[in-house]
């Protein structure tokens, strides 16, 4: 793995958390904006906004980047659309780039023909 393509899933997977917490906050905040008085929605909707198009490009970047097959970049950005989903991506690109350092060492030391 080159050093861009690091970098795009580096920055896919720094950006799935926030992500996944705005996205929760978003929900709390509808839920109080209906049972309250408390109004915050205008403010978590604009940053969860922000944070969605920014997973959004750093999803399409890492798409073309890694060549991941249709599955693969349709389940990461179906992640970005569920509650928790945000999460399980980010745990999931932490391990496929771990993999991806392992495999980039073993060909360097000549252990593998990976």
């Amino acid at each position: 793995m080159d050093i861009k393509t690091a970098s795009s899933l580096h920055r896919l997977r720094l950006v799935s958390a926030p992500e996944a917490v705005s996205f929760l906050l978003l929900l709390v905040c509808s839920v109080l904006k209906r049972t309250t008085d408390f109004d915050a929605v205008p403010v978590m909707g604009m940053i969860h906004g922000v944070l969605f198009i920014l997973y959004v490009l750093f999803w399409l970047d890492a798409w073309n980047r890694t060549k991941w097959s249709f599955g693969t970049a349709a389940l990461y950005f179906v992640l970005s659309v569920l509650p928790f989903g945000g999460f399980v991506a980010e745990r999931r690109l932490k391990r496929e780039a771990e993999a991806a350092v392992i495999a980039s060492r073993a060909r360097r030391e000549g252990v593998v023909n990976a």
